[in-house]
């Protein structure tokens, strides 16, 4: 299992976008999920060839990844299909 630390948003963004540590990082959206009312921030870097950004979801456990928790992503059979 990895440490809380390890999942936590400051050292996913330094991991998924590694800033320089001269690099400016803003959150650029924040709120919460439709399905599930789960938190989750957009979070952007520039650099030079362009700004670069990425969604960071909150999970039920208290941490955060750049994937939806489960329960939060669509199903493209979640209702019963007409025979």
């Amino acid at each position: 299992m990895r440490a809380a630390s390890e999942q936590s948003l400051r050292f996913l963004v330094e991991k998924w976008l590694a800033p320089e540590s001269s690099a400016q990082i803003h959150v650029t959206e924040f709120s919460r999920t439709r399905i599930g009312g789960r938190r989750y921030v957009r979070v952007e870097t520039s650099f030079e060839s362009g700004p670069r950004g990425l969604f960071f979801f909150r999970h039920d456990d208290g941490c955060w990844c750049v994937f939806p928790p489960t329960a939060d992503t669509p199903s493209f059979f979640a209702h019963p299909r007409a025979a």
